[in-house]
């Protein structure tokens, strides 16, 4: 534990401890087509696992014991992808295919704990969101966006709960450093003091103008929450793109609860956007060790031709 921690941010109560993680998986992956005009964007792979597989691991890897995915219409596929595959899995038993059998197995949550409720209508995260409330129940959760892979030991999650227990619970969004001409695709925070790389959030701008930002530290697709927040979102109230922001609702908690931002050392990879979704491959690629020297010896093919 850091010397200066608690000088910033004196120890509170012990808070809520966080089970439940809440995955919005029902965007429509319009930049994506035509490869996701049958396949979910979220499983589309990067290198040999669907983008999505990241995000169950990284919150595992926090503790979450219950996933809840928010779904939309022929999203069906992600539900088979968390269950099991007898026929794939005696057959890779019977010709001795460990490795792929262990392939399979270890990404699988118990039974029990995944749970799959529908997003009927496309209006934005924080009606996503909300479309959780009765699965989530009055209790902290966490939010993961699977677009945004996050690569790092320990996780991105995982760093933010260990904040989420320091400064006493309420809510801890992950943050990064934009340029300013970026900010404008982001919730924006109002900064207050900082410890490291936690800082206090005074303040939320969702998508602002490069001119009004209060800061350019920008929050990025991973959250814990307080119930509190689905009163919040019961307005229904629309913001930025004319959509149900979470931002604005997490706004009008600042005051009323704790509330953090953790600027995360994990490396980012925007799986949402075309080049982002390439570089996730490349970067993850390259960290392994059964695929990395082939791949380094076609990038350098490349860059050479």
């Amino acid at each position: 534990m850091k010397a200066g921690f608690h000088r910033a941010f004196p120890m509170a109560s012990k808070p809520k401890p966080v089970r439940k993680a809440v995955l919005p998986v029902a965007g429509m992956g319009t930049r994506f087509l035509p490869a996701t005009k049958a396949v979910p964007k979220e499983m589309l792979p990067v290198v040999d696992k669907p983008v999505v597989q990241y995000a169950v691991e990284e919150a595992r890897e926090a503790g979450i014991e219950q996933f809840i995915f928010v779904t939309g219409r022929g999203k069906a596929i992600i539900e088979d992808h968390f269950d099991h595959a007898y026929e794939l899995e005696m057959l890779l038993s019977a010709r001795e295919k460990t490795n792929e059998l262990h392939s399979l197995l270890e990404g699988l949550p118990v039974t029990g704990a995944v749970s799959f409720t529908r997003q009927q209508k496309p209006l934005g995260l924080g009606h996503a969101v909300w479309s959780a409330r009765h699965l989530v129940g009055d209790e902290p959760f966490a939010v993961l966006l699977p677009d945004d892979l996050l690569v790092g030991k320990p996780g991105c999650l995982a760093q933010m709960m260990e904040a989420y227990h320091r400064v006493g619970g309420g809510a801890v969004v992950a943050a990064e450093e934009k340029p300013l001409e970026d900010v404008k695709r982001y919730g924006v925070i109002a900064p207050g003091k900082a410890d490291g790389n936690v800082v206090e959030v005074k303040g939320l701008v969702e998508k602002p103008k490069p001119a009004k930002a209060p800061s350019r530290l920008c929050i990025i697709g991973r959250y814990i929450l307080q119930p509190e927040l689905f009163a919040e979102l019961d307005r229904g109230e629309t913001g930025a793109g004319g959509e149900i922001q979470v931002t604005d609702a997490m706004a009008r908690l600042i005051g009323r609860m704790p509330f953090h931002a953790v600027k995360t050392t994990c490396d980012r990879y925007d799986c949402g956007d075309k080049v982002g979704f390439l570089h996730a491959n490349i970067a993850v690629g390259l960290t392994r060790p059964d695929i990395a020297p082939a791949l380094k010896a076609i990038l350098k093919s490349v860059q050479t031709e």
